[in-house]
């Protein structure tokens, strides 16, 4: 619950943001001399940039949030099996012996989305993050039937 409350306030701070930004570009451009034109056009962009990044990133999240929602119906999250170090941090032998495993299961089924979830949750663990985001967005594609970049 944390990361969606933590998630939703960088949202709205970044909206904000986007909207300051885009005034001040609009200002620019209404100053009407060339250098302002073409700085006011430059400052546009960078919010049109950012909403679509933030937007691609929220479906991203949604649609991660949906799989698991649907792999704990199914009774299919990973159980948290991890071994931590007194101040909780993941054991590192711990989380590559569990990657090992996902790893194997993901290569016996790799048509399988669960797979490719439980994968992407060892990856993070592993404190892969690049991966861990790549196996996900496998799993949606799979999930979705859509073709899969190999």
């Amino acid at each position: 619950m944390r990361a969606k409350i933590t998630y939703a306030v960088t949202a709205a701070v970044l909206v904000v943001y986007f909207v300051l930004v885009g005034s001040r570009g609009v200002l620019l451009i209404q100053h009407g001399t060339a250098l302002t034109v073409t700085f006011g056009v430059a400052v546009l962009i960078l919010p049109f940039i950012g909403i679509w990044f933030l937007w691609k990133n929220t479906q991203f999240v949604q649609r991660a949030n949906r799989l698991a929602a649907e792999l704990e119906a199914e009774g299919g999250l990973p159980v948290d099996e991890l071994k931590r170090t007194p101040a909780g941090r993941i054991d590192r032998d711990s989380a590559d012996e569990v990657f090992a495993r996902r790893k194997a299961e993901t290569e016996d089924a790799p048509d399988d989305w669960r797979c490719w979830f439980r994968l992407a949750v060892a990856y993070h663990d592993a404190r892969d993050t690049p991966r861990a985001r790549k196996a996900m967005q496998r799993a949606i594609a799979l999930h979705a039937g859509r073709p899969v970049n190999v």
